[in-house]
């Protein structure tokens, strides 16, 4: 493929999102389940990794090998008492130890595949977001994380500058704009305050808090129905990992149905010793169980507003609003003109376009005011705890495990590709009931029936078995089908049995195409 256009990702704490600015308009790159936001997660297994939404997917059932909430422990150093920044899990029957770059680097990685797909092309340059209280070490993590999912990092952008980029908030007027950006996340919750002037934006201050994010009203919800659970069940499920980890998997489509409706409710099935557990939870119940960590968003709020030296009356815009901020700023109406969870994606596309498209300027046009003054500083070499080697050799593990990746997608693909076959010709058979004489029916069913027993004791065969088996049962059944072709006479139209999913071409010496199997008389 050829080189791609640059791009831009949102990699966030708990959702991750990629988006390209081409043909004069702005689009969010979807998933191939069809979301534009996609889970921050990666998890380890006995046969593969898993990434995105795969990874959360099966959390319930692997809870102790996913991995999640990794962006906040980049460029931290062993030495720091508030983490020690590498990940323990069981991958391949091994323990193995990664680093929160290498799992980011996952997560860059799909978004990387997902914008391959999507534009035909290899991408390889990426503006990347990050917040905006990030301090150098951790955006050069972030940097070097990219450099480990194969991209070339243009720029690291602070998401609240992108977001106010992604609602068009620099086009807007040439005169200076105070712009707040109220971004709630997953995990994280930060605020701050930029002036915008001439396309030019400028952070005046940031607050926030790092250990505040939707999670934690999914985590009040599922304490409440862990105490429903015991008052009527009298069971305490809260140390059972499985337990929780279905009720959070449930407590999250309930808050966002709250969004919109008044009550929501949950059905999960065999929760904790077969016992099945439904239950609702009133919007009202739910904001007065978290009504301390909606009113201390204010706080931050506040003191980005006095570290800017601006009154509330002084905002202009206020971006990624809740009803909550609203009224502290006296009912001022929020920016909503494209999606909040794909802003910071679509600014950092935007200025990926901006980046890549700027034409070369001739000798004599930068201008640089010089005062003839001297100061002197010393700069520590303190940026990351990853050493140049570390990233190479990170570099070379990641481009490893993803053509270990490739080998187990193809593995997947040649025995999904046999399945179909086999349970294809099985069904063409059936159809043919009265057309194909008992002796070449008995001859496919008996070839079937040993490929299907030898698929049950081999599921994790490897490619070139799997494409063998199928390639044997071809042998058994081509010669029958064609031979029903042929007596079926008249022109032959449509296509073999190699046109079932996973089929081989048909074999030669008859006409260059074939009728489906459905239209034998």
């Amino acid at each position: 493929m050829s080189k791609g256009p640059a791009v831009g990702v949102d990699l966030g704490t708990t959702y991750s999102c990629v988006g390209v600015f081409q043909h004069g308009k702005l689009e969010i790159i979807a998933n191939e389940q069809g979301n534009g936001t996609a889970q921050s997660y990666g998890a380890f297994t006995d046969t593969e990794r898993l990434i995105s939404d795969a990874a959360k997917n099966q959390v319930v059932m692997n809870p102790t090998n996913t991995v999640f909430d990794a962006k906040p422990l980049m460029g931290h150093r062993f030495d720091k008492a508030v983490v020690q920044p590498t990940v323990q899990v069981g991958f391949k029957g091994e323990t193995r130890t990664f680093y929160p770059e290498e799992v980011s680097a996952m997560v860059l990685t799909k978004r990387k595949e997902i914008a391959d797909a999507y534009l035909g092309k290899i991408v390889t340059n990426a503006v990347v977001t990050v917040p905006a209280y990030f301090s150098d070490s951790q955006r050069q993590a972030t940097e070097d994380a990219g450099t480990m999912a194969g991209l070339n990092v243009l720029r690291i952008i602070d998401k609240q500058t992108a977001a106010a980029i992604a609602y068009g908030l620099d086009k807007k007027v040439r005169a200076e704009r105070n712009v707040l950006i109220f971004d709630l996340g997953g995990s994280t919750f930060d605020v701050a305050i930029l002036t915008i002037e001439d396309g030019i934006s400028e952070v005046k201050s940031t607050a926030g808090d790092t250990h505040l994010g939707g999670e934690d009203f999914d985590n009040r919800m599922v304490n409440h129905f862990v105490a429903e659970f015991k008052c009527k069940h009298k069971n305490d499920i809260s140390g059972n990992k499985r337990a929780v980890c279905h009720l959070h998997t449930a407590c999250e489509p309930a808050k966002n149905t709250l969004s919109s409706s008044t009550q929501a409710s949950s059905d999960i099935g065999s929760l904790y010793n077969r016992i099945d557990f439904y239950t609702s939870i009133t919007r009202a119940r739910f904001e007065e169980s978290n009504a301390d960590l909606f009113l201390g968003t204010l706080d931050p709020v506040e003191k980005a507003l006095r570290d800017a030296k601006l009154d509330k009356s002084q905002i202009h815009d206020i971006v990624l609003i809740q009803k909550l901020l609203q009224d502290f700023f006296n009912g001022k109406d929020p920016s909503e003109s494209i999606n909040p969870s794909e802003a910071g994606a679509c600014g950092a596309a935007v200025g990926a376009f901006e980046l890549t498209g700027v034409p070369p300027a001739p000798r004599g046009v930068p201008r640089i005011e010089s005062t003839g003054k001297e100061n002197k500083i010393t700069i520590t070499n303190d940026k990351g705890h990853l050493s140049k080697e570390d990233i190479e050799r990170l570099v070379q593990e990641a481009q490893k495990y993803k053509a270990k990746d490739e080998k187990q997608r193809d593995k997947v693909s040649s025995k999904n590709s046999l399945e179909s076959y086999a349970f294809n010709m099985k069904a063409t058979v059936e159809k043919l009931q009265g057309k194909i004489n008992h002796e070449d029916k008995q001859k496919i069913l008996d070839e079937w029936n040993k490929i299907i027993s030898w698929l049950d004791k081999n599921q994790t065969a490897e490619k070139e078995e799997f494409e063998y088996q199928q390639k044997e049962l071809e042998k058994v059944c081509n010669p029958i089908i064609t031979k029903l072709y042929q007596s079926a006479g008249g022109p032959l139209r449509g296509r073999m049995p190699g046109g079932f999913p996973g089929g081989r071409a048909p074999p030669s010496g008859g006409a260059s195409s074939r009728p489906t199997i459905e239209e034998v008389d």
